[in-house]
């Protein structure tokens, strides 16, 4: 008798599997490189593999369209509401998707999770929930009842959720939206891949940015206030006490139209505009590791983050990582030991921080063959593809 997960004649079954998030690729963030690397994966490994998103801009082909062996549904979203947006379609044909699948894998947080929850308990197929962060708004009555009403949402949709992915222990220990649902948790670290850094180009940026033999600093994210860039720049009043011709190199967006951070703080990056160089996305990723590279360490002072998986893009590339000390995004330095950790919204603290890995730089670096082993891409898989196994549907 063929066992769970095995088909007759002892080949491991092929699955259908859905997966459902609100921005996929080309839109790049550390939720939609997770997805596209464990959507790819999956795909190459023989599994019929289907991602629903928004159509989040109007470049991109709505309905069908396959992009690197995965099948992807991009939704009609007339509207837009801050990050988000009104999907008219979505009740009726997620319900169509999901009756055509053997295991549904929803990507939060997200605005139709106890919606989801419910269509997948009609069709009789299995729900399998990985979340990537609790929501956290600014102060104020309507976010209130936002964040209020987005956890009603997900609480309807854990109890009926056959499994609940975080990130790890340290995270799930301490979220608010995952903590009430211990028992459900399995945790398992999100795939990271990045090519071996072309050492040559990364010299030659270097040069590049390089003031007087100066450090570099790299930052690495989108420039909006949860990722507190504004704390980095800060931090330079410390940092410049003892290296005065640093200068911080940015990768990623930073003028965000919905955000508004950046305009928020235009006075203080004026103010240190010979220290600040801004590269925008990069999107080639051996790019990004020619980046990671070329800087002497990467810094990322987020006030919540639950992992931030380009501190473990940094350390495969070799540079060290200075990380804020909160749960689940103090983790890639704790196990590694491949940097430090600076107090949460601290700019002495970060500064002195960052000073201490530049001045013993050797002491935080680690073989990028150690880092692979602890953060494995293999064994990332190789979980999820069994948890999927374990709850698809019979067929």
């Amino acid at each position: 008798m063929a066992t769970a997960g095995q088909a007759a004649g002892g080949e491991r079954r092929k699955l259908k599997i859905l997966m459902l998030l609100l921005y996929y690729h080309p839109h790049s963030t550390g939720l939609t490189n997770y997805v596209r690397m464990l959507a790819e994966a999956l795909a190459r490994r023989g599994h019929e593999v289907t991602v629903v998103a928004s159509q989040h801009t109007k470049a991109l082909p709505r309905g069908e369209s396959m992009l690197n062996g995965v099948r992807v549904v991009r939704l009609w979203a007339p509207l837009r509401i801050s990050r988000g947006f009104i999907l008219p379609t979505y009740p009726w044909q997620v319900y169509s998707l999901i009756r055509q699948h053997d295991i549904v894998n929803i990507h939060i947080p997200l605005l139709e999770t106890a919606l989801v929850a419910f269509l997948a308990g009609l069709a009789g197929v299995k729900l399998i929930a990985t979340h990537h962060g609790d929501l956290i708004l600014p102060a104020g009555r309507f976010n209130r009842f936002v964040t209020r009403s987005m956890f009603a949402m997900y609480k309807l949709m854990a109890r009926r959720s056959a499994c609940l992915v975080g990130y790890s222990d340290d995270y799930a220990d301490n979220s608010y939206y995952l903590k009430p649902f211990r028992d459900q948790v399995r945790v398992i670290y999100p795939p990271v891949q990045i090519p071996v850094p072309d050492q040559e180009k990364a010299k030659q940026w270097r040069a590049r940015w390089q003031q007087d033999g100066g450090a570099i600093i790299g930052f690495s994210g989108r420039f909006v206030q949860e990722k507190r860039p504004d704390l980095l720049i800060r931090a330079l009043e410390i940092i410049n006490k003892r290296y005065p011709q640093a200068r911080i190199v940015f990768a990623g967006e930073y003028d965000i139209p919905y955000e508004g951070t950046w305009q928020r703080h235009s006075a203080l990056v004026d103010k240190y505009r010979e220290q600040l160089i801004f590269l925008g996305l990069l999107r080639d990723p051996q790019e990004l590791a020619n980046f990671y590279a070329a800087c002497d360490v990467l810094a990322l002072p987020s006030d919540s983050d639950c992992f931030a998986l380009v501190q473990v893009e940094a350390m495969l590339c070799g540079t060290p990582v200075v990380m804020t000390d909160i749960p689940g995004g103090r983790v890639p330095v704790q196990v590694t030991g491949m940097g430090a950790l600076a107090q949460a919204g601290d700019a002495i603290s970060f500064g002195e921080a960052v000073l201490a890995v530049l001045a013993d730089r050797a002491k935080y670096s680690k073989p990028r063959a150690e880092i692979a082993r602890v953060f494995s891409f293999d064994k990332t898989l190789r979980e999820y593809e069994q948890m999927f196994l374990q709850h698809a549907r019979k067929r």
